[in-house]
């Protein structure tokens, strides 16, 4: 049992009606699943990002496909996740999948160059054997 300073059995005192309500108040909120949004423009962002890298050809390419995979496999989870009210866990996965998405048409646009940059080579050379300079 715990005692006063005075010996005595200490008594306790009952909460005030203000901290009882800021307790339930906060309860409530956690068991809402708390104040975060759906992330819905993070969302569009990445479905954005995997449009641009397939438009872009990135399905051409071995590791941008790759990259592409792993970006629709991160919106479905994340999608699963803001269904069940998990928002705040699917932003994440979201961005990861707008990075991804990103790499992926980076990768694209660098064969695509890389591509290019060979043709006029072969070309130079074409010429050059031609007499042309």
């Amino acid at each position: 049992m715990n005692r006063s300073p005075n010996n005595k059995p200490a008594t306790r005192r009952p909460a005030s009606p203000a901290a009882v309500l800021a307790a339930l108040l906060g309860l409530a909120l956690v068991g809402c699943g708390g104040s975060v949004p759906p992330p819905n423009d993070q969302l569009a962002a990445s479905q954005a990002a995997i449009r641009a890298a397939d438009e872009v050809g990135a399905g051409a390419d071995p590791q941008a496909t790759l990259h592409l995979k792993l970006a629709n496999e991160q919106i479905e989870q994340a999608r699963q996740l803001m269904q069940a009210g998990e928002n705040e866990a699917a932003l994440p996965l979201l961005e990861r999948a707008e990075a991804d998405a990103e790499l992926a048409l980076a990768i694209a646009k660098a064969r695509a160059t890389q591509a290019q940059a060979q043709d006029a080579l072969k070309q130079v050379e074409q010429l050059e054997q031609a007499g042309i300079k």
